[in-house]
Parts: C-alpha cells; structure tokens; sequence
C-alpha cells in the first residue's frame, strides 16, 4: 500500500520503510519548539527527568512571545527561568527581545524548518510549517522535555484526508478565506487526528503566505497535521531562508486516504467565522449587521508582509471609525522593518492605528488588546473559542487582514467593496 506525504516523512524519521495509518512510531526530530508558556513546564520536566543535556543544541528552538515584553512579574520570572535555562544548555536558537518574532512566522523565516522535517512544538500552532512540505506538529510540554533530552518522539501514524484545490481565487480572497471556508465545511472535528493533504494543479495559485495560514489553521479542523507538496514556490522560499538540506516527499499514486475533497478557489469568497468556533462561517454577503468595538490584524496567522499589504490597501486613505480601537502587529522584527519602508505603517497610523511589536498577547486574551465583558472583535487570529480573546462575555470574529480592515472603517463587519475598495 502506498503512502502520503506525511507517512513518508514519518517512515523516514522511525528509519523504517514504510508505516500504516494507526501504527505507533518512534521517530527522531529535526527541531524540538517551545514558548514562554510551555517552556517553563517542559524544563521542569526535563530536570525532574535527571537530564543534563540536550540532544541538539541547534535543533531546539524557544520563542518567548507570548507574554513579551513581560506583561507581569510571573511573566518576568518565568522568561528569565527559560533564559537561565539556554545559557545552561547552550540552545543555539533562543530568539529574545529586540531579534523576537511570533514563533510559527520566526522559524521559517530564520531558515529552521526546511521540506521533510519532523518538527514539534509545545503550540498547537506548530502545524503551520507543513506549507513547506515538513511534517510539524503541536505536543505537550512533557512530550518537549522528552524530545530535548533524548531528539525523538512518539506518533501515532495518521490517516489522511485529500484536499484536491483548483482553480484561482478572486479580488479579496486570500489563504485565510480558503481555509475558513474548508472548515465551515468539514467541521472543528473534521480532520480530527488526521493528516490534511493539499495538492492540485490550484496550489501554484496560493503564495506561501497562503500556504502558512491554512496550515497553521489545521488544527482547527483536529487535524494531527497539515501538509503542501513541494514546488517551485517551496523551493524558492527554502534558498532564500535556509541554507539547509530539504528532502522532498510526495504521496504514491495509491496512497490511501480517508476522504477526498474538491476545493474551486475562484468559488470562494471572502469569509468571516462568527462566535464561539471557527466552523460558524459565512462569507461576507451573509454576515447581517454585527457591529464591532476592536480590530486586531497579525498573529502567526495573518502578521507576515502580505497580510500587512493587504491591510494597508484597504486602510490608506481612509480612517477607522470613531472609537475603533484597531491593532496592528507585524509577526517578526524582519516584517516590521519592512513595512516601516515601505511606508505601511505611516499609512496605518494616519488611518488611527496602533503598532504593537511582534506578540501573540492579543490572540490569546493575555495583553496588547484584552476584551471587555459583551465587547466584540474582528481578528485575524486562528481562535475564537469563548472568552480566547478576553471576558467569557466577548466575542470573536475571525477573517482575513482585508476584511479586518475594512471593518476597522465600517465600524462592523464588511469587506473592501462594501466600503468602497
């Protein structure tokens, strides 16, 4: 029987020569990613263990990002355990502030994660670098301390689910709306424990950006993972980032998979997911009148340079509505000095913006954007569980950094042309 991308990837890592949908596999790892929330508990964990060393000390990433710049003292404390930590270790690839990033968008950028990695990370994000073809995927913190310690993991093998995409998207649609849609589609448990694996002659229509957000919102489906194939895209994005070696690896033409779906970009039009989970889509015809008291645009979803661009279309010339309370923040230091030169951010601030520099606070409901009791927002973040922003009383409307913007002006919920884009 043949396998999918993923199972190869897998087969390859467990040195094994093939592996089946349900198999438990230990596998090694080529980058062991951690936070300033599951970090601290994955080194406790790791001295409980009675470790000393890491197995790696360049295939280990933590990312301070969350509550940085420290919101509180427990966050100061627990930024500086992790800090004591690296400098006892040695971990090569401790990125703090002043050279911070949004982890999911920092790794890639940095050239950490190339096609036909085995990548975990103590953030159910880690899925987001299956855009470049490596196998990535969130765990515990346990499962972090293990990994640092000892370089391996345990799976278990998941069966796939074949996203076929086709075609090419319209004025306004982006890879936010492509996969809002898939899961409006399919469900929060749609995917639950399996592979989503994209591929089609309408892949070489979605940029890496693209790539990044829909598999970053893979596990909002309950997929283990999600994966694109390797093309010129990939490759192009790899030689400019990283100086490391990729492996390719494509799926079998009789590689089973559980369910196959027909996605038509050019049918797909902007899509807003309304309170309490990303599954309760409706495209921006049907969104009625939902008036909103804060925007957020960025996070490791929507922060990179094209998002930003697309914010910046939407907002230059024009002004958020009376009281809109909008935030901006660029998901590395890279991309923020990039939009300061190309001027997106003197258009931000003249429309009634604020900056943030790169942290997941907002998403979270930690800092940099915290909801009141019935305020709602607009986000492009990957959440909108009940109280994941804020108050149990607030709401969260996720979309994509276009109709974000375009929301900011209108005061509620629109798209660009609704505002005259």
């Amino acid at each position: 029987m043949g396998m999918t991308m993923t199972q190869k990837i897998l087969a390859k890592h467990a040195g094994v020569d093939s592996v089946s949908p349900g198999q438990f596999i230990q596998a090694d790892t080529d980058m062991v990613l951690g936070n300033d929330i599951t970090a601290p508990v994955a080194i406790k964990e790791f001295k409980k263990m009675g470790a000393e060393e890491v197995f790696d000390k360049s295939k280990i990433s933590i990312v301070p990002d969350h509550f940085t710049p420290n919101k509180d003292i427990k966050t100061a404390e627990q930024c500086r355990m992790i800090r004591e930590f690296v400098g006892e270790t040695e971990i090569e690839n401790y990125f703090e502030i002043g050279e911070v990033g949004i982890e999911h968008a920092l790794l890639p950028e940095k050239g950490l994660v190339v096609a036909g990695d085995v990548v975990i990370g103590a953030d159910s994000h880690t899925c987001t670098y299956g855009a470049l073809g490596a196998f990535s995927t969130g765990v515990g913190s346990t499962d972090m301390a293990a990994a640092m310690a000892t370089g391996k993991a345990w799976f278990k093998v998941p069966s796939a689910i074949k996203f076929n995409i086709t075609g090419k998207m319209q004025k306004w649609t982006s890879g936010k709306d492509v996969i809002l849609h898939i899961i409006g589609m399919i469900g929060v448990d749609g995917a639950l424990y399996k592979s989503m694996e994209f591929c089609g002659e309408g892949i070489k229509n979605l940029s890496m950006d693209d790539r990044f957000t829909i598999a970053n919102m893979a596990i909002e489906a309950g997929a283990k993972n999600g994966i694109f194939p390797v093309d010129e895209q990939t490759i192009d994005y790899m030689k400019e980032h990283s100086k490391r070696e990729w492996v390719e690896m494509s799926a079998d033409d009789d590689a089973q998979y559980e369910k196959v779906y027909d996605i038509d970009l050019s049918s797909i039009k902007p899509t807003v997911a309304f309170p309490h989970l990303p599954e309760n889509t409706r495209t921006i015809d049907n969104v009625g009148d939902v008036k909103i008291d804060q925007v957020v645009i960025g996070s490791c979803t929507n922060g990179r340079i094209s998002d930003l661009r697309e914010a910046a279309k939407v907002l230059n010339g024009r002004h958020v509505a009376k009281g809109m309370r909008t935030i901006i923040f660029p998901a590395t230091q890279k991309i923020y000095l990039q939009a300061i030169k190309e001027g997106l951010m003197e258009i931000f601030i003249n429309a009634g913006a604020i900056i943030s520099p790169p942290t997941c606070g907002p998403c979270l409901g930690g800092h940099m954007g915290v909801l009141a009791d019935g305020e709602r927002a607009v986000a492009t973040t990957n959440r909108n569980f009940v109280g994941r922003m804020g108050h149990v009383g607030s709401e969260v409307y996720l979309a994509s950094p276009a109709v974000a913007a375009a929301s900011a002006v209108a005061g509620k919920i629109a798209g660009p042309e609704d505002i005259g884009v």
